[in-house]
């Protein structure tokens, strides 16, 4: 059993900061952290799969295609396959956990 600590991932105001959580053949898992008004660009990935958004800390907005928006908060899960457009933006200082099957 591999263990990690989250929190001790730090912010940075010139960008969002990442963190690989684990990579394996099977999954990822990246924490990103976010200042204010920092944001992963809406993008996607032509392979198939699914990946997971969970908002661990603050708040901000789920971004998808189009300029489509959801509210995002502390608690919430976003689930979208991996070709889907998909990115998110924090309107607050914002942790978040993306878990991608299979790994891109």
């Amino acid at each position: 059993m591999q263990k990690t600590q989250l929190y001790d991932a730090g912010f940075s105001e010139k960008g969002l900061a990442k963190h690989l959580v684990h990579d394996s053949p099977y999954f990822k898992i990246i924490n990103f952290n976010f200042e204010p008004g920092q944001e992963l660009p809406v993008h996607s990935h032509d392979v198939e799969g699914q990946l997971s958004i969970t908002v661990l800390e603050g708040e901000g907005e789920f971004l998808g295609a189009e300029g489509a928006t959801q509210p995002a908060h502390a608690g919430d899960v976003a689930v979208a396959d991996i070709a889907e457009s998909h990115g998110i933006r924090a309107n607050t200082r914002m942790r978040i956990l993306v878990t991608i099957a299979p790994p891109v």
